[in-house]
């Protein structure tokens, strides 16, 4: 295996991506990064190719054009599994993730349940004990709150923070997650790949981060976005309950690992 490798998904952070590099370098050495840029207009691309050019840790994947978060993520999937990188870890570029909590992050996939068992999943949750968000008005944190407290129990999730996005996987729960039947690609993919991982079996540990909003560059978030995700998990939600949509045992577990519910921290 060749490591830890640290995911960062880019459309025009051009302002934010040589400190976010650094500093995940300096936070975990032995980790790779893989920057996945979406044919950025600001240059960002072209600096990523700097950034490898000078340090041999450092890759790049180029794509054609801005096609969603969900579909950086999944490309990025697929060439860190053809690598044999092991474990994947998802980071925001403009430094809202923290990389020098990455640590933690890895640490807690070495946690063990009362039967043994490590984690499979592990997310960086804000709403769990000693999890924070810094500069945030109120109304945002509740709409976050709201937006995950809402697809938790639409989708019997065992986690507080479902719609985290600083998480780590081991590339053995990547290959079980069916990757090829998240179609999701917008802000609701982060929910989507939650409950593929629930329906799974896999073992789900929250590990409490403090969330920073970004300093520089605008945040890809809207209003639209955020209720175009909540109508999603509400469609799942009902065909879940009406025995028309995903259920538990849609994806064979892992003969270690419990069903739906029973991973819950």
């Amino acid at each position: 295996m060749t490591g830890p490798l640290v995911v960062i998904p880019t459309y025009n952070e051009r302002d934010n991506l040589a400190e976010i590099v650094a500093r995940v370098r300096a936070a975990v050495p032995a980790a790779s990064v893989l920057v996945v840029d979406d044919n950025s207009p600001d240059g960002t691309g072209e600096l990523a190719d700097e950034l490898a050019r000078a340090d041999a840790a450092v890759h790049v994947l180029h794509r054609a054009g801005k096609a969603g978060l969900g579909a950086a993520y999944l490309a990025a999937f697929d060439w860190a599994l053809a690598r044999g990188h092991d474990p994947v870890v998802q980071l925001d570029a403009d430094g809202s993730h923290l990389p020098e909590q990455l640590p933690q992050l890895l640490a807690g996939l070495e946690s063990t349940d009362a039967a043994g068992r490590p984690a499979d999943v592990v997310i960086g949750s804000r709403w769990v004990p000693g999890g924070a968000v810094v500069n945030w008005p109120t109304r945002r944190i509740w709409l976050s709150r709201a937006g995950s407290a809402y697809s938790r129990w639409m989708l019997r999730l065992p986690v507080r923070d479902a719609t985290a996005g600083y998480r780590v996987f081991r590339a053995e729960a990547l290959r079980d997650l069916h990757l090829e039947e998240v179609h999701t690609r917008g802000y609701v993919f982060q929910v989507d790949m939650t409950w593929h991982a629930a329906l799974a079996g896999l073992r789900i540990v929250e590990v409490p981060i403090t969330f920073v909003e970004r300093e520089r560059g605008s945040s890809k978030m809207s209003v639209d976005i955020v209720l175009e995700a909540m109508l999603r998990v509400t469609r799942w939600g009902l065909a879940l309950r009406f025995g028309r949509g995903r259920r538990a045992g849609a994806h064979a577990p892992d003969r270690r690992r419990p069903m739906p519910g029973a991973a819950r921290e």
